[in-house]
């Protein structure tokens, strides 16, 4: 089992943590072995260990390449990061980048909204950067909705709290027993993960040199989501023990503290490569010496090297959400298309998170985005309708759910006047297994029909106001849906006219209703 560093937060949290990390190490080996058994029937390349390592508050491109705070691509104080984005160039060898990466949404500001919807594919309208809990509306989990009582068989009364859940990538990661660990730098330096703590007299930081320290529980998404605030967190100190002894976690969220991670600069600048910097050119610095340091560190790794994939992630455009301002995006992986391929494909942070659920085989969340967050073109930045990451990987290497072909058979007449039944059957011609339950949407209902075992109306993914039904799959791996395997929907109508019935099926791999 996964030695962890020992800290204080407190007592009954460590008494807590321990006894349940037993069991829970001995489930995450058993379902991480079973899915990349399962994952590998159909003999493609399959994506390792995934790190994801997030920085801070720098353009990839803008209009003016010198304004503060100045870009990425091409700046002087950041040799490491653009030798990844140059062809021919050794370090670009396993590399991708985008150059059509967006802010998830205008006016979605600022860094705090940013992390949460890299977790949760929304920011639920929350913009601040304050540290979370229920009084500051920013602790995203355990929504107490009341008791509940329950009858048992024997006829006693059992009370007990229900809770809602807001979905978010490591609960469902929880949920599948895939392991994740949580790397966040001088994190052992405070009271509590939930807590920010910063100073100038913590233990000499073996990237930057100096005794400054700075956690940001705003860059830390774990940290709003309740079952996963205080879960597999590790300082980063730990994240060299366990490459070494091959114990990361099949997924890795990474975050430096905010002079690594170039949002500030250290005081009196930063000298690297024999250059002194000030300002915003030191935080640049100070990001471009930490990457060059950590990221051949894992590229060295087993992890990496058994098909592993790093992610360099940053977190909100500067100075405008226009098209005029990019975000850097750069994929490392022996499965990358490699060499600095620059993809031109519209990504966001729904992008990432889309990838990441495609990878482990997991519904698309669908948390409900504020109506005015829409991207600079207007439309909804939602993990299902996003584009993924496959751009940047050779071909098949993402699972993508997308070749779905709907067979809708003859109308049934009931015995009942004016009620019809059909049966539709929902193949997966792809060869990536698809998460369910499924949704069947019917679009452009004829208008005197009415479907009467409908689930709900859509009401996030557009056409809205469709009717749908929940359509369970049972496959391999519970309920999933495996190439070749078909899913059946049972439909029943009322058509008071007694006219022909028709309308335009839609299948969805998310709940299409908040």
């Amino acid at each position: 089992m996964k030695r962890k560093t020992h800290i204080n937060w407190s007592k009954s949290l460590l008494l807590g943590a321990g006894a349940s990390s037993v069991l829970f190490a001995t489930q995450m080996t058993q379902a991480d072995d079973f899915h990349n058994n399962y994952y590998n029937y159909n003999n493609k390349p399959q994506v390792g260990n995934v790190f994801v390592i997030l920085m801070e508050n720098h353009n990839f491109a803008q209009p003016n390449p010198a304004s503060s705070p100045q870009q990425i691509l091409g700046n002087p104080a950041a040799p490491y990061m653009n030798s990844l984005i140059t062809p021919g160039n050794a370090n670009a060898a396993q590399v991708s980048y985008a150059t059509a990466y967006y802010n998830t949404g205008v006016g979605v500001h600022p860094s705090e909204p940013n992390y949460v919807w890299a977790e949760a594919g929304s920011d639920f309208g929350f913009h601040s950067d304050a540290d979370p809990s229920p009084a500051n509306g920013n602790a995203f989990y355990d929504n107490a909705a009341g008791l509940v009582s329950h009858l048992t068989a024997n006829g006693n009364t059992v009370v007990f709290w229900h809770r809602n859940h807001t979905p978010h990538l490591l609960q469902q990661l929880n949920e599948t027993g895939i392991s994740w660990n949580n790397y966040q730098e001088d994190v052992q330096l405070t009271a509590s993960p939930t807590n920010s703590a910063s100073g100038t007299n913590g233990p000499v930081n073996p990237y930057n040199g100096t005794t400054q320290y700075n956690y940001a529980v705003k860059h830390n998404p774990a940290a709003f989501f309740g079952e996963t605030a205080e879960e597999n967190i590790f300082p980063l100190s730990q994240l060299s023990e366990d490459l070494s002894n091959n114990m990361v976690g099949r997924f890795n969220w990474i975050t430096p503290d905010q002079y690594d991670d170039a949002h500030s600069a250290l005081n009196g600048g930063f000298t690297y490569q024999g250059t002194h910097f000030t300002g915003d050119q030191a935080s640049i610095a100070q990001g471009d010496n930490f990457l060059s340091i950590v990221v051949p560190e894992i590229m060295a790794s087993k992890a990496y090297q058994n098909n592993g994939v790093i992610i360099i992630w940053w977190d909100e455009t500067e100075g405008g959400d226009s098209g005029s301002f990019t975000l850097p995006e750069f994929v490392i992986s022996p499965l990358a298309k490699g060499n600095a391929y620059a993809s031109s494909v519209f990504l966001s942070h729904s992008s990432d998170t889309k990838t990441f659920e495609e990878i482990f085989g997991l519904p698309f969340v669908n948390n409900p985005i504020p109506v005015n967050e829409t991207n600079f073109l207007g439309s909804y930045n939602n993990v299902a309708t996003a584009n993924d990451l496959s751009d940047l990987f050779v071909s098949g290497v993402i699972p993508s759910p997308t070749n779905i072909t709907v067979t809708v058979g003859s109308p049934i007449p009931e015995y009942q006047p004016n009620h019809v039944k059909q049966i539709v059957h929902i193949t997966n011609n792809g060869s990536s297994p698809i998460p369910g339950p499924l949704f069947l949407a019917l679009d452009n209902l004829s208008s005197g029909a009415t479907l009467i075992n409908s689930d709900g109306d859509t009401a996030v993914l557009a056409p809205l106001g469709s009717p749908y039904v929940k359509v369970e799959v049972e496959g391999f791996s519970g309920n999933t849906l495996r190439p070749g395997q078909s899913a059946t929907a049972f439909l029943e109508f009322l058509d008071p006219g007694d006219a022909s019935i028709s309308y335009n099926p839609r299948v969805l791999s998310v709940t299409p209703a908040p």
